[in-house]
């Protein structure tokens, strides 16, 4: 399955402001989001650029990947995050 990652902007911004450390990289297989601090991808990826064809949520620059993605550093606050750091999708 396909994952887009990308970087939020509004929390670098919102962090910045606050003094707040929230993750601001976004790791979004299919219809759900999950965040952290740090992300790695274990195989090939493309980096996407497409100023005319963003995502829904803004994002013009993502990394596309189907390999599996380790996300290290998750917040506590993260409630739907999966319990692994390994994204089995």
């Amino acid at each position: 399955m396909k994952k887009r990652i990308h970087i939020n902007q509004h929390v670098i911004r919102k962090n910045s402001k606050t003094g707040e450390r929230e993750p601001v990289i976004t790791v979004k297989p299919s219809k759900r989001n999950n965040y952290g601090h740090e992300v790695r991808v274990e195989g090939p990826c493309t980096i996407v650029y497409s100023p005319d064809k963003a995502l829904s949520c803004g994002a013009k620059v993502w990394i596309e990947t189907e390999a599996d993605v380790i996300i290290r550093d998750k917040t506590k606050h993260l409630k739907r995050q999966a319990a692994s750091d390994k994204l089995d999708i």
